[in-house]
C-alpha cells in the first residue's frame, strides 16, 4: 500500500474499534468512525486531532441512515477499506432466551454487518477497496450462556466466507479477523442488558443458572485484567487494511489458535473439554 488511505470503521466507541481508529490515525490514514451515542462521539473526537478523523453516528440496524453516511463518505474520495466491528453481547441460557433478544443480537452482529458491506460495495468496487470483518473465537467454539453471541459470530464467519467468494472475482477482498480473549468493554456494556434479562426470566431460571452467570462475571473480570490489549487486535486489523494481498482469515492470540484447533476435534472430545471448563 502506498500512502494514506480513507478507512471507514463501524463500531468505534471503545475496545477494538477505538484502538483500530487510533492505529490507523497513527499510521497516517484518514478515518471515518461510526458510533451510536453522542457521548461516545464526543469522547472519540476528544482523544484525537480532528484533521484526519471524522466521527459519524449510526446504528447498523438503521440501514437508511447507514446508507446515507456511506454514500457521503464515498463521495468525499476513494474508500480503501471498511472495518465491520459493530457488535453487542448478551449472556443468557439459550434454552430460555426470548426470541426478541436473540433476534436483536443477530440483527446487530450479522444482518447489520452484511448491510454495511452492501451499502459500501459500490464505492469499494469503484475504488478497489476491501472489507475487514471482526469476528470472535466464539464463532468457532461456544460454551454455555453464550449461545446468542456465539451463534451470531458463527453466522458472521459464514457470511464473511460467502462474501469473500462472491466479491473476490469483482476485485474486493474480504477478510475475517478472529481475536481471542480481549480486554474489551463489550461485556461491560452487556452487563445492564444481562441484568435486565435475568429479572425478566424470573426467579426459577435465575436460580437454576446463577452459578453459570457468576462464572461468566468472573471471566469478564479476568478478561479485563488479563485479556489481550485491544491495540494488539487493532494492529492485526490494520495489517490487513494495508496488505497488498490480505489474508482470507486471520487469528489473533494463542487462545484463538487453540480454539480453532479444539473446534476441529471429534465432537465427544470437544464436548468433554468444554464440560471440564464449565
Amino acid at each position: 500500500m502506498s500512502g494514506p488511505r480513507h478507512v471507514l470503521v463501524a463500531g468505534a466507541s471503545s475496545g477494538i474499534g477505538a484502538a483500530t481508529v487510533a492505529e490507523l490515525l497513527e499510521r497516517g490514514h484518514h478515518v471515518t468512525a461510526s458510533v451510536r451515542a453522542p457521548a461516545d462521539a464526543a469522547a472519540l473526537e476528544a482523544r484525537h486531532d480532528g484533521a484526519r478523523l471524522r466521527v459519524v453516528r449510526f446504528d447498523v440496524t438503521d440501514t437508511a441512515r447507514m446508507g446515507e453516511v456511506v454514500r457521503d463518505v464515498a463521495a468525499a474520495g476513494p474508500l480503501h477499506a471498511v472495518v465491520a466491528n459493530a457488535g453487542i453481547a448478551l449472556a443468557a441460557p439459550l434454552a430460555h432466551l426470548p426470541a426478541d433478544d436473540l433476534r436483536r443480537v443477530l440483527e446487530v452482529n450479522v444482518v447489520g454487518q452484511v448491510a454495511l458491506v452492501q451499502a459500501a460495495l459500490p464505492a469499494l468496487r469503484r475504488d478497489g477497496g476491501r472489507v475487514v470483518v471482526v469476528g470472535s473465537l466464539a464463532g468457532r467454539l461456544a460454551g454455555p450462556m453464550l449461545g446468542a453471541y456465539a451463534a451470531s459470530k458463527a453466522a458472521l464467519a459464514t457470511t464473511t466466507q460467502v462474501l469473500r467468494a462472491e466479491l473476490a472475482p469483482r476485485g474486493v477482498p474480504v477478510v475475517l479477523v478472529e481475536p481471542g480473549v480481549t480486554a474489551s468493554a463489550i461485556w461491560d456494556r452487556a452487563r445492564d442488558a444481562t441484568t435486565d434479562l435475568r429479572a425478566r426470566l424470573g426467579p426459577d431460571v435465575a436460580r437454576e443458572y446463577d452459578a453459570l452467570w457468576d462464572d461468566l462475571a468472573a471471566d469478564a473480570s479476568h478478561n479485563a485484567e488479563r485479556g489481550a490489549p485491544p491495540r494488539r487486535v487493532a494492529r492485526a486489523i490494520v495489517r490487513e487494511v494495508e496488505a497488498p494481498r490480505p489474508r482470507p482469515r486471520r487469528l489473533v492470540g494463542r487462545d484463538a489458535h487453540l480454539a480453532a484447533a479444539i473446534a476441529v476435534l471429534p465432537g465427544r472430545v470437544r464436548d468433554r473439554l468444554l464440560a471440564a471448563r464449565h
